[in-house]
C-alpha cells in the first residue's frame, strides 16, 4: 500500500536525504547484503527476547532494503540479477524475523503467541509467493492491504513498544487478507490469457447404438461352426465351367 501511494516519490526523498549513498563506488548489491545481515541480527535479538534491539535492527535493515533499489535506478545499474538477489534476500529476512519471534514465544511456553507467529510467517511467505508466481504469467501484480514494507514497520513498532503480540495479530490477519486479494487479482488478470474452448471440443463421442437382434443373427449365421466346411473349401470343389466344358 505504501509503495502504491508513494513509490514514485520515494526515490527523490531518499536521494535528497542521503546524497552520499549515490556515489558511483557504492554497489547496490552490497547495500542489499548489508541490510540482510543487519536484519538477521535483529531476528537473533528477537529470538532471545531483546525486543527493543530487535526492533531497531529491523528498521535499520529495512532502510538498506529501501535504498538499494533507489541507488541502482539512479546510478543506471539496475540489473536482473540485482532484482533477483534483492527479492530472494527479502524472503530470507521475512522468514528469519518471524521465526525468531516464534522461537522466543515457544521457548517461554506461550504457545498461543508462537502459533500466531507461525501463521503470520506462512501468510507472509504466501503474499510474496503469490506475487512472484503470478508475474510469470502477467507483467505485474500489485495490491493488498499489507505488503512487505508495512509488515516490517508494524513488527518493529510492536517490538519497540512492547506490543509485539497485537502487532502479530495485525500482520497475521492483514497478510491473510492480502493473500486472498492477490488470488482475486490474479484470477481476474489471468482470465484473459486462456483461449476460449471450442464449442463441443471437450464433449465425448456418443456411444454406438446396439445392433438389432436380426443383425446379430445374420452375423452368427455367416460364421462356420466346428467341423463345417469353410467357404473357401466349397469354392475349390465347385466345377469350373471354362475347364470342364472343353
Amino acid at each position: 500500500m505504501i509503495k502504491e501511494k508513494f513509490g514514485g516519490r520515494i526515490d527523490g526523498w531518499v536521494e535528497a536525504a542521503f546524497p552520499f549513498l549515490f556515489h558511483r563506488s557504492i554497489s547496490p548489491n552490497l547495500l542489499s547484503v548489508l541490510g540482510v545481515l543487519i536484519s538477521l541480527a535483529g531476528a537473533v535479538a528477537l529470538g532471545v527476547g531483546a525486543f527493543a534491539s530487535g526492533g531497531l535492527l529491523m528498521l535499520a535493515g529495512g532502510f538498506f532494503d529501501l535504498v538499494d533499489g533507489v541507488v541502482a535506478r539512479r546510478q543506471g545499474r539496475a540489473t536482473a540479477f540485482g532484482a533477483f538477489l534483492d527479492s530472494t534476500l527479502d524472503r530470507l529476512v521475512d522468514m528469519a524475523i518471524l521465526l525468531g519471534i516464534l522461537l522466543h514465544y515457544a521457548g517461554t511456553g506461550a504457545m498461543g503467541a508462537a502459533s500466531l507467529a507461525a501463521f503470520a510467517l506462512v501468510a507472509s511467505v504466501l503474499v510474496s509467493y503469490a506475487k512472484a508466481r503470478a508475474e510469470s504469467f502477467v507483467p505485474r501484480l500489485e495490491g493488498g492491504v499489507l505488503e512487505r514494507g508495512e509488515r516490517i514497520v508494524i513488527l518493529a513498532a510492536g517490538a519497540l513498544t512492547g506490543l509485539l503480540v497485537p502487532a502479530l495479530w495485525i500482520v497475521a490477519v492483514g497478510a491473510g487478507i492480502t493473500v486472498a486479494q492477490r488470488f482475486a487479482i490474479a484470477h481476474r488478470e489471468m482470465a484473459h490469457l486462456d483461449p476460449p474452448a471450442a464449442e463441443g471440443a471437450d464433449e465425448p463421442d456418443p456411444p454406438a447404438p446396439p445392433k438389432a437382434w436380426w443383425s446379430r443373427a445374420d452375423t452368427l449365421a455367416q460364421v462356420p461352426g466346428p467341423g463345417s466346411p469353410s467357404p473357401g473349401w466349397q469354392e475349390s470343389r465347385t466345377p469350373r465351367k471354362g475347364r470342364d466344358s472343353s
